[in-house]
């Protein structure tokens, strides 16, 4: 794989008039696992944006631990053009990892990731990149993005953390997109601020991408447009148990904060989403049990305390008659 693509003498007066006398290296540090579709809508804008330029305004290379090549969770093999050895001085160093994010922060990218902290190395992360950063004590107080499937593991493992829901962070020491699509907002956020809007349009102009966001957009479908609803009372309810997982709220409690009858609260949840508030509250904490069975080596204990579960008995027959399959051998068959 070629580190950069030469870019195409493209003529783009609109970009052209906010070039930069240097060209911007990056480091793409890749760890087994990781996302092909964030990696790529990282990557993709960065050589866009040459071309439109008309200029190399970035070059990048690839790492990884041996440096030979990494593994994306699809099975593809991407080869690197370097190992964990000092890039020299760059432009930023951006972590990309994906599945099995615990396995991640392995001792030896610990220490090259505090090595280059310590050498100056503006650092960011993509997907559950920030996992990593926060393994390597980074991120202790700061604002930070992670992909939403990974967002009950990150609290769990790292509660000093200021976790958004937003698709990234770009005005933090470390700077930190949600993953998938998020990574191309990201990089686009910071074209435009090093080369100007023009540019930045101009590149999501040749992605096809009209749906551009800002930092502070929501990461997942709207509860509206999940659930195919605009209740504004039904939303604020589910939110209330979203909210409230580790001590759920009963139904009662519910909707006495909306001001409304426990009757009433049942028929807004049977008449829009076909289910008990009970039922709802249940499946939603289970749900969250799923992903910390699977995303962390919290014991079954744990993940039943984290869940809103008194006994670890009582989570297990709930899980059972929900999955179908125990918490043990959920964890055991998923991973």
């Amino acid at each position: 794989m070629a580190p950069f693509d030469q870019p195409d003498r493209t003529d783009h007066a609109a970009a052209g008039k906010r070039q930069r006398s240097a060209t911007a290296e990056i480091v793409f540090l890749l760890i087994d696992n990781f996302s092909h579709l964030a990696f790529s809508c990282a990557i993709e804008p960065l050589r866009i944006a040459n071309r439109v330029a008309g200029r190399t305004l970035y070059r990048w290379r690839l790492a990884s631990r041996d440096g030979v090549s990494a593994v994306c969770s699809n099975r593809a093999v991407t080869l690197v053009d370097m190992g964990l050895a000092p890039p020299g001085r760059i432009e930023r160093l951006i972590v990309v990892s994906g599945d099995q994010v615990q396995q991640a922060s392995t001792p030896d990218i610990i220490a090259y990731l505090r090595r280059e902290r310590a050498a100056g190395t503006p650092i960011g992360a993509i997907c559950s990149g920030a996992c990593v950063l926060a393994s390597a004590g980074f991120l202790d107080g700061q604002v930070a993005a992670v992909h939403w499937e990974y967002h009950d593991l990150f609290a769990e493992l790292f509660p000093e953390v200021r976790l958004v829901r937003g698709v990234f962070v770009a005005d933090a020491k470390f700077i930190t997109a949600a993953g998938g699509t998020a990574s191309a907002d990201l990089m686009l956020h910071l074209i435009a601020g090093e080369h100007g809007a023009d540019l930045a349009t101009a590149v999501a102009d040749q992605m096809v991408y009209n749906t551009v966001r800002e930092a502070t957009a929501e990461q997942r479908v709207s509860l509206q447009s999940r659930h195919g609803t605009r209740n504004p009372c039904l939303m604020r309810a589910v939110t209330l148990v979203q909210e409230n997982l580790e001590e759920p709220l009963p139904p009662a409690r519910i909707a006495g904060a909306l001001g409304i009858s426990t009757r009433q609260l049942e028929r807004l949840f049977r008449h829009h989403l076909g289910t008990s508030p009970k039922r709802f509250i249940n499946q939603t904490r289970l749900t969250r049990a799923r992903n910390l069975l699977v995303q962390t080596d919290q014991s079954i204990t744990e993940v039943a305390v984290a869940c809103g579960f008194t006994t670890p008995s009582t989570f297990s027959k709930v899980y059972r008659a929900h999955f179908g399959i125990s918490p043990v051998a959920q964890r055991s068959t998923l991973r």
